[in-house]
């Protein structure tokens, strides 16, 4: 399953980008994820669909200090990804 994520809401300057790619590390969810100008944070996770929705719910309510007020979710057609990076 692959899904690109927009995260809304206090996402940036809070170790959000680092604590996601350690999570997907240990989930075995590759991809990337990056910040945008306008405050959001981007990512597209790719695996299985339990690993996928468990980084999600990580992402919704484990980082601390983030406050996620929304997300825009948009299922993907598969691509092949190596890892999973922090885009800058």
């Amino acid at each position: 399953m692959q899904v690109h994520i927009i995260f809304k809401g206090i996402v940036q300057g809070v170790g959000f980008r680092e604590r996601t790619r350690r999570m997907a590390k240990n989930l075995n969810v590759s991809g990337w994820i990056r910040n945008k100008g306008d405050g959001t944070v981007e990512g597209m996770f790719q695996g299985t669909p339990e690993s996928v929705e468990q980084l999600i719910r990580y992402c919704e309510s484990d980082i601390p200090d983030a406050l996620v007020s929304d997300k825009i979710l948009k299922y993907m057609k598969e691509e092949s990804f190596d890892g999973f990076k922090i885009i800058r």
